[in-house]
């Protein structure tokens, strides 16, 4: 990850974190629930652009990297660690 991209990355956890923090404020002071489920649902949507922000990182690093070398053994691990990744974010089965 390059620099500026972890400097961003940190800043919006930084930032994430005092929103949970009000969250929880926002449940000890038993405020109305839906006005906490929205705060949560703001901090899902900036955790996920987060996660967004470094998987565009590894892509463009590790795995162009990987992608542009020798060795097969490691573009097929880097490969399925991509495929792991969105199996795990992916739409849940009930």
């Amino acid at each position: 990850m390059n620099s500026e991209t972890r400097d961003m990355t940190v800043h919006r956890l930084r930032s994430i974190a005092g929103h949970v923090n009000s969250i929880e404020r926002m449940v000890n002071e038993d405020q109305y629930c839906v006005d906490i489920i929205r705060q949560v649902q703001a901090v899902q949507a900036a955790l996920s652009k987060v996660s967004t922000l470094v998987l565009d990182g590894h892509l463009h690093s590790c795995v162009a990297k990987a992608i542009r070398g020798d060795e097969a053994d490691e573009r097929e691990r880097i490969l399925s660690e991509i495929v792991d990744i969105f199996k795990i974010s992916g739409p849940k089965r009930a």
